[in-house]
């Protein structure tokens, strides 16, 4: 019998491994010009706050790419 919480300890496993992943790969960051151009876009305080919420797009792309691969494989080769 599946214990009832192993999608979400599954979930959470990926998303540390994603959190992991990210230390490991820097972040795209954009060139001064073009990130001013952002800030003064979506009404930023500061670039500060344009390299946060990039770092957490980051994350979460990271995040679902780990979780659609390992599922991809898990289910392909790993599951009986």
């Amino acid at each position: 019998m599946k214990h009832p919480l192993e999608s979400l300890v599954t979930l959470a496993g990926i998303l540390l491994m994603a959190f992991i992943s990210v230390l490991l790969l820097p972040a795209p960051t954009p060139g001064l010009q073009l990130a001013q151009s952002l800030v003064q876009r979506f009404h930023l305080l500061d670039l500060n706050q344009l390299y946060t919420l990039i770092y957490c797009l980051w994350f979460l792309l990271l995040g679902c790419v780990e979780f659609f691969v390992l599922r991809f494989i898990w289910r392909r080769w790993l599951a009986v």
